[in-house]
């Protein structure tokens, strides 16, 4: 989608701090962290929201929980605990449509997460 902030990203047009990447995904650090580890996993394929991945294409969604749990082992947050949020929605704080987790970690995190 060409409009499509993160499809941008995902193609190099816009920089990003990349953490991690491979043929389905892209991870990379959230410009507003809200904790230690904050990076942003997305698919490289666009879908509005998780549940629009989920029915479209639940393979790309295992991968994006894949590459999350990756991030997760890298920024040594695995073993003291992540959370792996994906907001759906602007009521839930979804401001870019194209599905993202946020995975967050380096601290205890209290709900809401912030």
């Amino acid at each position: 989608m060409a409009d499509c902030l993160f499809c941008r990203l995902a193609a190099g047009e816009i920089p990003a701090t990349v953490v991690r990447e491979d043929e389905l995904t892209v991870a990379f650090r959230d410009v507003n962290p809200q904790a230690p580890t904050h990076v942003l996993v997305i698919p490289r394929a666009h879908h509005a929201d998780v549940g629009a991945l989920a029915a479209a294409d639940p393979d790309a969604l295992v991968a994006v929980h894949r590459a999350a749990a990756a991030v997760a082992t890298a920024e040594g947050v695995a073993g003291t605990g992540w959370r792996l949020v994906f907001n759906t929605g602007p009521d839930a704080g979804q401001s870019v449509p194209h599905v993202h987790g946020h995975v967050l970690g380096g601290r205890q995190i209290g709900w809401p997460p912030g």
